[in-house]
């Protein structure tokens, strides 16, 4: 079996755009017509660039292959351009046409990407959703303690056990900075009434992106402390994780980052250093599915687990729904609500989800399609913005 060809779709996410302005999904297809899908979670360039790098990466170590080789190609693939190093956009380039590779696999042998991972672990798959503004509300909602409040009670209502917000404010391409007292009280005000909403009826957890420095990530864990979340995501930036470690070693709320991070050489550097006992792996960027095993690895020997991280496609959904039905050190899985609107309608058959819970596929493969007739009809225009901006100033 060899691959022979490539196709990209860079689709629009329409309005309300949960899960980011675009997606970039991929299909390889080999020779005997077996054909795989994949998704690239990469925005340090346009999307319609990162395009040609997929076709790129293709014709230079991936066609004409054997799918099943995965460790050669993806060896190949990491020292390309004489590299050997964690490229963030390389890797997620890597990541979208492994995953096509597993999904061809599994088709091949008529079994889901899981049991050929090690089997399944995990009969359904706790979730959780971002607090996301209700139809009609704008981004004034993230900052709006006591809309954040109502919308948590909504989501646990519907099954949800798990909350992700920012309760911080907007992050900048200036950060870190230290929070001032005025951002403080703002911050906790809003946990503290997400907090009384839910009850214990569901894990908090605070989706910081970075923002503050190490002295101030401190400052803000020791008074998030007294309404127990489950986790800090990304307290400080994820550059240097002996940083981050000194938040980690200075709070009893467990810290989490991994979505800006690739291969296992980095998260082996978070969890060498004890930054972070939660590991956000996104499988549209950690080096693929065999990538994203190996992590898991490295986690488990650390007592550590996975929480897949998701702010992109439904196929990078599958993707991480894989892994984490595999994963003995699963903690929750990310979702986009419940994995409707525009999520659903880009593939031929929906995520599935019950009570909470992301149920496993059955089908060979990762277990989705592609509704290519959605996809071509959804083009992203060559001169939009990036899947997401930072802000270009500095934040007070």
């Amino acid at each position: 079996m060899k691959l022979e060809s490539v196709k990209v779709f860079v689709v629009s996410n329409p309005p309300p755009s949960f899960g980011g302005r675009y997606f970039v999904f991929l299909k390889l297809k080999t020779a005997c017509g077996i054909e795989g899908l994949g998704e690239v979670y990469a925005a340090t360039f346009g999307p319609h660039v990162i395009a040609s790098m997929i076709e790129d990466l293709f014709m230079r170590r991936f066609e004409g292959r054997d799918p099943f080789q995965i460790e050669s190609i993806w060896r190949e693939s990491y020292g390309s351009g004489f590299s050997l190093r964690p490229d963030l956009s390389l890797m997620g380039i890597v990541s979208g046409l492994e995953m096509a590779c597993w999904d061809i696999i599994g088709k091949s042998v008529g079994q889901p990407v899981y049991n050929l991972l090690g089997g399944k672990v995990h009969e359904r798959l706790r979730s959780y959703t971002y607090l996301y503004p209700a139809d009609g509300e704008g981004d004034e909602f993230y900052h709006d303690a006591e809309r954040s409040a109502e919308r948590a009670a909504e989501y646990v209502k519907q099954g949800f056990t798990g909350l992700k917000f920012d309760p911080t404010g907007g992050f900048s391409a200036y950060d870190p900075r230290q929070p001032t007292q005025e951002a403080l009280e703002l911050t906790v005000r809003l946990v503290r009434l997400v907090r009384e909403a839910v009850g214990h009826q569901a894990d908090l957890l605070v989706g910081t992106h970075g923002q503050f420095t190490t002295s101030g990530a401190v400052r803000l864990a020791k008074q998030l402390e007294a309404y127990d979340p489950l986790w800090f995501e990304e307290p400080v930036p994820p550059e240097m994780p002996e940083q981050m470690a000194i938040v980690a070693r200075s709070t009893s709320i467990p810290i989490a980052t991994g979505e800006r991070l690739t291969t296992k050489y980095e998260f082996a550097r978070v969890l060498a250093t004890g930054a972070a006992h939660i590991l956000q792996l996104n499988l549209g960027r950690v080096g693929g599915l065999l990538e994203a095993k190996k992590v898991a690895a490295l986690a488990e020997v650390h007592y550590a687990q996975i929480a897949p991280h998701l702010y992109c496609g439904p196929v990078v959904g599958a993707a991480n729904i894989q892994i984490a039905t595999c994963s003995t050190n699963f903690l929750i899985l990310e979702s986009i609500q419940q994995w409707g609107g525009f999520h659903a309608e880009i593939l031929t058959k929906p995520i599935q989800w019950e009570d909470g819970y992301v149920i496993p596929p059955t089908a060979p493969g990762l277990g989705v399609e592609l509704n290519e007739e959605v996809a071509l009809a959804h083009p992203y225009p060559a001169d939009g913005k990036l899947h997401l901006e930072m802000i270009g100033h500095p934040l007070g």
